[in-house]
């Protein structure tokens, strides 16, 4: 009997059987899965040749394969807390920035003790869904304390992660009495148990405090807030440098700062003049001042190790936690007016069109003739109000940020809009005003002249052969391009961008959707598309500024990977003291994850933050009706954007009509198979605020009609939706059988 040649298998087939793998498969492996012989083979490798080339799956080293986006078999987590189930809930602890964070549910734990929150575990990886897997602890590599940020009520605690639920019984309360919302510290238990009960660790405010959103922010963050007795010591003896052959004396130079109109730490202080080189007609000649942090702040001691750890400083609406101490941040670092400063001063000369002839760096002493903020110069660049006694420097600042602008228009730099929300307290900590932050063009100025310098810092060293901590920001992925291009043939925006496009031609296709209904949306979907900006050693561009080269240089005060590239200057151009060590740059991997790491978790912090401020101003509004755009929909629901203030909330499918509603993921919607009611990003509705909870930042809506019709009838035929629910294996696990419920879409 002859044997029947095996099938070969389609893409979808092929990637499902790799979605089923935890770890890296080879094609040896493949072939044997699907039973492939002889010139099979060849076919198979040209598939995963495909694969590859569409983004979909990687080989990093060797030829074994992984699905883009899949955890290995085995992989270092990070125990963040505990799910409405009572079991442990985890994160990777490598994960690249660009990618939705996989969920990973402890299931098996081999620990004694067993694992608890905030634990660095090796884990043994399932994967049972969509960005979903099941793991086992191995082995504890880190513990950690198991502390949660709770809010207390009638004896119980429920942390104020808006994503925990469980509620745990206090035991050992304190002697002083409790009440109430008072938030505190809780140490949630590692056996997990019906009934679980959390030990009280110390109270940290009330939900009633003043500032409460950013008391909490800074506690679930877990940012430090005090510095090292050495680091403030070291801080508090900082003078002014005495003259040296490394330091040249510019205090007759005029530079000015400027700065927002509550800034308290002046980092860089610029100025212009028309180039006087008869060989650069119109061109500019440059100057950016910025605090020479490094001749304080040296490699491996105290105020060094305080400023690694926190890794940048971080800004809520009513203050400050910054990475270096106030002695430094705004005294002897910050360019006050009148005041002899130490600086790191990059000269540059540019031409008429804004290209960059030459630079060089120097290290200096420096003193600030004006502090000025953005309104003042921006009313001088009007033509309304001028700055006396600094007329001709503002209008040389101005020439030159004209020609800056030309270079910048002929790169092609990324320009998609994303509003800041600026929270605006009282003294008593409540919100008096909630608006978009303005950028006008004395903002764009200094953005300018700071990548001019930041720019220059990696050209020089670069050319000198020197090791550096790179800005770096990657190319969107072939598939979250793929992605794009989908969603904008389903709204009749069709673009045909390559795995190489570039950043004029994103501009182009939000060029071409400024004022349309579908502008929000295109907006949000290239926003999306794109990858996160990180700190590395190895230089591969950044994308969204269209530059081959770009360093942080120009905000020591506030940024640790700053301080790394003015030390590999000083080192470089051998400026004296303060050099980079090579004890520093055989770390530079571990310092670059590092200091990635503790600005997401800044970026999260501060937005956590603003998130409840929000709430807290809205929670008297309960019942409110609101206009609203949809941001995003999965299958739990709609997220919804408040135009006026820019708040985020949630609307769950069960308050929609009555329906079975599919999701159309590239066209991102939610279509009722009945009524054929479509919820799409981008669309305007009415809202309600139904709950807010501003201990926790969430708000929840309900939507008040809205939902376009689908043209030509029901929906469902029209295309094909389906919604993950895990990958098929032969049995339910027990991770898939308790999110059935939470991931259905049907609702009646």
């Amino acid at each position: 009997m002859v044997k029947k040649k095996a099938p070969i298998p389609s893409m979808d087939e092929l990637m499902a059987y790799l979605n089923t793998q935890s770890g890296k498969v080879g094609k040896r492996e493949l072939a044997r899965a699907f039973g492939l012989k002889g010139d099979d083979k060849i076919i198979l490798k040209d598939m995963l040749k495909s694969l590859k080339s569409e983004g979909k799956v990687f080989s990093e080293k060797g030829r074994k394969l992984s699905v883009k986006g899949a955890l290995p078999e085995r992989a270092s987590v990070e125990i963040t807390g505990l799910d409405s189930e009572g079991e442990l809930i985890a994160r990777p602890l490598e994960w690249p920035s660009d990618e939705p964070m996989p969920q990973i549910i402890i299931v098996k734990d081999k620990l004694n003790p067993p694992a608890g929150v905030g634990d660095i575990v090796q884990a043994k990886l399932t994967p049972v869904g969509n960005r979903l897997y099941e793991g086992e602890a191995l082995r504890r590599l880190t513990a950690g304390e198991n502390h949660m940020v709770c809010v207390f009520e009638n004896g119980f605690v429920t942390s104020v992660d808006r994503r925990l639920k469980q509620a745990f019984k206090l035991k050992n309360l304190p002697v002083e009495k409790l009440h109430n919302r008072d938030i505190v510290i809780a140490d949630i238990p590692m056996v997990r148990s019906r009934f679980p009960e959390a030990t009280f660790v110390r109270k940290i405010g009330s939900e009633t405090d003043p500032f409460a959103a950013t008391l909490i922010s800074i506690y679930l963050h877990n940012l430090p807030v005090m510095f090292s007795k050495a680091g403030e010591n070291e801080a508090g003896k900082a003078t002014v440098p005495a003259k040296s052959k490394h330091r040249e004396d510019l205090t007759a130079v005029p530079f000015v700062t400027i700065d927002g109109a509550d800034a308290r730490d002046f980092d860089d202080a610029v100025w212009a003049e028309p180039d006087t080189d008869s060989s650069n007609k119109d061109g500019w000649h440059i100057m950016v001042a910025i605090a020479d942090v490094a001749w304080y702040v040296r490699s491996g001691d105290a105020l060094d190790m305080d400023a690694r750890m926190r890794g940048n400083s971080v800004y809520f609406p009513d203050r400050v936690i910054p990475m270096l101490p106030e002695a430094l941040s705004n005294k002897m670092c910050s360019l006050q007016p009148n005041q002899k400063r130490a600086a790191m001063v990059c000269e540059a000369w540019i031409d008429k069109t804004g290209h960059k002839i030459r630079h060089t760096f120097r290290r200096a002493l420096i003193k600030s003739a004006r502090r000025l903020t953005y309104e003042e110069v921006q009313s001088a660049m009007d033509g309304q109000t001028p700055v006396a006694g600094l007329e001709n420097e503002l209008t040389y600042l101005t020439g030159a940020y004209q020609a800056l602008l030309k270079k910048r228009k002929r790169r092609g730099v990324l320009e998609i809009d994303v509003p800041e929300r600026q929270v605006i307290l009282n003294d008593k900590g409540q919100v008096i005003d909630i608006k978009k932050r303005e950028i006008t063009d004395s903002n764009r100025l200094i953005e300018e002249l700071m990548i001019l310098a930041n720019v220059a810092a990696a050209e020089t060293l670069e050319d000198k052969g020197w090791a550096t901590m790179y800005r770096v920001h990657d190319r969107p992925s072939a598939e979250k391009i793929e992605a794009l291009n989908a969603f904008l043939a389903t709204i009749g925006h069709s673009a045909d961008l390559r795995e190489n496009a570039n950043p004029s031609d994103f501009n182009a296709i939000l060029t071409r959707a400024d004022g349309t209904a579908k502008d929000f949306a295109i907006n949000e979907f290239v926003l999306r598309s794109q990858s996160q900006a990180v700190y590395s050693p190895e230089n591969i561009g950044h994308f969204g500024l269209a530059l081959a080269r770009y360093a942080h240089f120009t905000s020591p005060i506030r940024r640790y990977a700053d301080i790394l590239v003015h030390r590999a200057l000083i080192g470089a151009l051998k400026l004296g003291d303060g050099a980079l060590t090579d004890d520093e740059v055989k770390t530079f991997d571990d310092t670059a994850r590092h200091i990635s790491y503790m600005e997401r978790q800044a970026a999260s912090a501060e937005q956590d933050a603003v998130d409840r401020y929000i709430a807290g101003y809205l929670v008297d509004k309960i019942g409110a009706k609101f206009r609203a755009r949809i941001s995003s929909v999965n299958t739990f629901g709609i997220f919804v954007r408040l135009d006026a203030y820019g708040a985020d909330g949630f609307v769950p499918l069960s308050s929609l009509a009555n329906d079975y509603y599919e999701i159309d993921e590239a066209g991102a919607r939610l279509i009722g198979r009945e009524t054929g009611r479509v919820f799409a990003c981008g669309d305007m509705v009415d809202v309600i605020l139904k709950e807010c909870v501003p201990v926790t930042g969430g708000m929840v809506f309900d939507i008040i009609g809205g939902g376009k019709k689908e043209k030509g009838g029901h929906a469902i035929g029209k295309f094909k939706a389906i919604v993950k629910r895990g990958t098929s294996v032969k049995r339910k696990t027990k991770t898939e059988k308790r999110m059935k419920g939470k991931r259905s879409v049907r609702r009646k």
